[in-house]
């Protein structure tokens, strides 16, 4: 049977291919990319095909036809009711299919293919004072198709409504081959336009038969998205068969193309934030806010919400956005607004004015999609009951009922959402690893759609039913529309070729659950995986598939980081999403079958950065860097490693050994036998090797303490890392400067233990053993048994002297977040590791918490450069930006990561993906900043791949201060 099912997907590979221009694959890693999208459901497509145009489609449903094979398609997977994924061929809108073919300020429309990103439409429409109304959060990436088949909302649907009131026309082709251009209005026989006659026909003689059911079996309320929309093809509501379409979640008919309404935008907008004492609260008070016109009317908890800035007083809080023709203008709205709320009891309120303040706090409602996929102690929630919806009015009251049956259950949520329209989103934290646990998620989705129905809601507000709710539809529409829904799609798709297992004649909502072919036990990891209870599965599960990896471009005036890997490339598998998928799918042993050998997650990983910026930017926290040098250990395990392992993975052991002979090293670096050491290394021929230094910044240390031991002031231990000790001692004798002018006084650390924890003499002779290290490069290359060794010789150095509550000032932005976090996660047995990170301070950091009264020098210039990745990602860099500021150094840093990234710039093939990410931000921003300013880069990494590719050197921050020290004293 295997062999059989083998051979069937090979031939129906083989003739997509001949038919399609478009990509074929039915390789285990495509397919294992395709298998999930943001919701609980897992299914395992035959094959992807990436359409470049509606002729492809065309080919493709065809050659599906004669196979009889299913197809779903699908947009940017961000789906939470599984409706983008599918058992047969999935069609992957997101390559190929992504113009905006016309924009017609003077009309407000635009034709667009089904795989446009939302973004690159609002900026286009932007030119013009015009947007696209709905916004879900996943704006930045999710796709016109996709809204189009969910039939999606957004935050502003208050002002402007769901994708339904800003669709136009529809391009689709059914399963069957059928060209389909469905609008607004009748034909002269009172059918829908721009159908076939088997579809015109059929879709009137259905309406007509049927008007008082239509009539009467919908309840009225905004957010109404569950089911088909078949109301709308009344005839008192202009047979608008382009409306019934949306939302129909690919079930009937595959969109090529779409005519969509543009909405003009306020020329300014404020943000009204009204505290309340709880959500209940919040919820009751939403409706009264809509009497205002606001554009928004969003609401969280302080459970979601967290620490952030800026709020009043609450538990809760409205998000309550107002337009207006000018600041001023829109700013008395939201003034008036806040004065009538405050009426009707709110606990304080704020008006955001400043559009960065605005972004911070959207940013929180917009990564709630993931963050609320964790509760505050850590343990898992899931969608499910993600978006249901109530008449406004009746929010507080249902969200009262709906605390209640969580109690009831003993189950937790956090609600957030779109209360103005009487639609939440909850995470709840459903076991769905367990048989008792699915049940009681059966259990409770059955009792909850009682309780919406009871309210008078609708199951899905926003996200579709998908295969979480369809179930559970007849409770809401009844039997008898449920069953006119299996008579529209039979006849739209009668050989029920088209996302079958959704919406209608669903599977079971507690089917083809995603975590069920996972491991039933922890597999054995190196790392401590300290936030997911040392459980890799747990760690890999944290990717729900929200897909903030996969923004193209970088949100103005952000300093994210995440995934510079897809930026440069834009496939989903150099995602970090696609990364979690592909190592989901190594642990469920189905489509990538070789476990920790698999190819295909080594080639996946083979151009993540490990620049940790997911860490940070992922709204759940997946921390890619780690499952990367996880993989690589078990990988390489008894095997023969890349020859960059062991050149650029043992860096500190190489250039300890070089030293001695470093001029001598730095001319051979300078003949032709360069490019033979680089071949036999494994590094990129277009990268010149760095000089090493001719005195290292140890020996420089000993030197001058020998000379003139240092004097009093508190003593900080500062670490010489490998970069800064071998490559760049110029940033450790700066910073020496800049701490001893501070007040300091920063020492060495030996390169073994002394005596009681003593303190190195001035008198101590240079120790002939390896100097210490953080094990960055061992980790990076998943040489994890040499990290731990290196590492815990590092503690039984440092443990004593850091006894007394010293600092360790740390340099090199890399090498501090290795100690602040790879030490402890790998060493999770060892009680002084968690110590030991916790002593740690960057440069900035130890000159505000030490030296609080020390004043910089002023420099007043404007600054450019970059933020360090793993800066940003672990240490944050709020310390550097206040110090910045007191030396008069004005002007924001880029975010992203300039692409050497450690050993991943210089290994052998990864140039080309090196430059892209530098090209990305860094360089950009280094040539668009004015002359005299001045280049900022901490990272060694950083401050070589600008030597490299640009014309302008950078410099550590305490290079800068230190050359400011020295014209001082002068």
């Amino acid at each position: 049977m295997a062999d059989r099912t083998e051979t069937e997907k090979r031939d129906l590979t083989k003739d997509l291919a001949a038919a399609v221009r478009g990509e074929v694959s039915s390789a285990a890693a495509d397919r294992a990319l395709m298998t999930m999208d943001a919701s609980n459901y897992r299914r395992v497509p035959r094959a992807v095909v990436a359409p470049r145009d509606a002729e492809d489609v065309a080919a493709a449903l065809r050659v599906c036809r004669e196979h009889g094979v299913p197809v779903v398609p699908r947009g940017a997977g961000t789906s939470i009711a599984g409706q983008a994924t599918g058992v047969g061929v999935v069609l992957d809108f997101t390559r190929h299919m992504r113009r905006i073919v016309s924009l017609d300020p003077a009309a407000r429309t635009a034709v667009v293919e089904p795989g446009v990103i939302l973004d690159d439409l609002r900026a286009a429409a932007g030119a013009h004072g015009l947007t696209f109304g709905p916004d879900p959060s996943t704006h930045s990436r999710c796709t016109l198709g996709g809204m189009i088949g969910n039939n999606s909302c957004g935050s502003h649907s208050v002002a402007w409504g769901t994708t339904a009131d800003s669709v136009r026309e529809l391009e689709l082709l059914t399963y069957g081959g059928e060209r389909v251009r469905a609008g607004r209005g009748t034909g002269p026989t009172g059918a829908p336009t721009g159908l076939p006659p088997r579809l015109r026909d059929g879709v009137k003689s259905l309406v007509d038969a049927e008007l008082a059911l239509l009539r009467t079996g919908y309840p009225d309320l905004p957010r109404r998205i569950s089911g088909y929309a078949l109301d709308a093809l009344l005839p008192e509501r202009g047979t608008d068969l382009a409306r019934a379409l949306t939302g129909s979640e690919g079930t009937l008919g595959v969109l090529t193309g779409a005519t969509v309404r543009l909405v003009e935008t306020p020329a300014a907008r404020v943000l009204a934030v009204l505290g309340y004492p709880d959500e209940s609260a919040a919820a009751e008070a939403a409706h009264t806010l809509l009497p205002h016109k606001p554009m928004t009317v969003e609401g969280m908890a302080a459970d979601l919400v967290g620490s952030a800035a800026g709020l009043p007083e609450g538990g809760a809080w409205l998000f309550v956005e107002m337009g207006g023709a000018s600041p001023a203008e829109a700013a008395a709205r939201a003034e008036a607004l806040c004065r009538a709320a405050a009426a009707d009891g709110t606990t304080g309120h704020a008006v955001v004015t400043d559009p960065a303040g605005q972004r911070a706090l959207w940013r929180i409602r917009e990564d709630a999609s993931g963050t609320a996929t964790r509760m505050p102690d850590g343990s898992e929630a899931w969608p499910g009951w993600e978006d249901c919806a109530v008449p406004p009015a009746r929010l507080g009251p249902y969200l009262r009922d709906f605390r209640a049956l969580l109690a009831q259950h003993g189950l937790r949520g956090t609600p957030y959402g779109h209360f103005g329209d009487g639609c939440i989103h909850i995470r709840i934290d459903f076991d769905l690893l367990t048989p008792p646990g699915i049940r009681r998620f059966r259990d409770f989705s059955h009792d909850l759609a009682d309780l919406v129905v009871a309210h008078g809601g609708s199951l899905s507000g926003e996200h579709g039913d998908g295969q979480a709710r369809a179930e559970l539809l007849p409770k809401m529409y009844g039997p008898e529309l449920v069953g006119l829904f299996g008579r529209f799609k039979d006849l739209w798709d009668p050989a029920a070729g088209l996302n079958p297992g959704m919406l209608v004649r669903p599977d079971r909502l507690d089917d083809n659950l995603r975590f069920a072919p996972l491991p039933g036990r922890p597999v054995p990891v190196e790392f401590g995986y300290p936030h997911d209870n040392g459980d890799f599965s747990a760690a890999v599960r944290r990717c729900v598939g929200v897909a903030k990896c996969r923004n193209e471009k970088t949100a103005a005036g952000s300093a994210d980081v995440m995934c510079p890997s897809f930026r440069a490339t834009g496939e989903e598998q150099h995602s970090t999403r696609g990364r979690a998928r592909l190592l989901h799918e190594m642990l469920a042993g189905e489509v990538i079958t070789d476990g920790w050998r698999s190819p295909e997650v080594h080639d996946a990983l083979d151009l993540c950065l490990s620049c940790k910026g997911c860490r940070s930017d992922c709204p759940v926290g997946v921390d890619m860097a780690t499952y990367k040098a996880e993989f690589l250990h078990h990988h390489y395990e008894g095997r023969l490693r890349p020859a960059a392992h062991y050149s650029m993975g043992r860096l500190p052991q190489w250039l300890h050994a070089a030293a001695p002979a470093a001029p001598a090293v730095n001319a051979l670096a300078r003949t032709p036998l360069a490019a033979v050491a680089k071949r036999l290394a494994g590094v990129a021929p277009e990268r010149p090797l760095p000089a090493l230094a001719t005195e290292t910044f140890t020996r420089w240390w000993w030197r001058r303490r020998r000379a003139a031991p240092p004097a009093g002031g508190r003593t900080v231990l500062l670490w010489p890392d490998t970069f800064t000790n071998h490559l760049s001692p110029q940033v450790g004798r700066a910073a020496v400067r800049v701490l001893e002018a501070a007040g300091l006084r920063p020492l060495l650390p030996p390169t073994a233990p002394l005596p009681g924890g003593a303190l190195p003499q001035p008198a101590l002779p240079r120790l002939r053993r390896p100097p210490l290290c953080c094990g960055l490069t061992y980790v990076s290359t998943g040489q994890l048994d040499r990290a731990r060794a290196v590492m815990r010789r590092t503690l039984d150095v440092l443990t004593p002297l850091l006894a007394a509550g010293r600092p360790l000032v740390v340099l090199e932005p890399s090498c501090a977040a290795a100690l602040r976090t790879d030490l402890p996660e790998l060493l999770a047995d060892d009680p002084r590791a968690p110590r030991l990170a916790a002593s740690v301070r960057t440069f900035a950091q130890t000159l505000e918490d030490f030296a609080p009264d020390w004043r910089p020098p002023r420099l007043d210039r404007p600054v450019a450069g970059q933020t360090h990745c793993h800066q940003h990602a672990v240490l944050g860099d709020a310390a550097d930006r206040r110090l910045r500021e007191r030396a008069g150094l004005t002007g924001q840093l880029s975010g992203g990561c300039c692409g050497l990234a450690g050993n991943f710039g210089f290994e052998r093939g990864h140039y080309d993906i090196s430059v892209a990410c530098a090209e990305d931000q860094l360089l950009p921003a280094v040539r668009q900043s004015a002359p005299g300013t001045e280049i900022l880069a901490d990272g060694f990494s950083c401050r070589t791949q600008l030597d490299h590719l640009g014309d302008r050197p950078g410099r550590h921050l305490a290079e800068v201060l230190a050359e400011a020290l020295g014209e001082a004293d002068a």
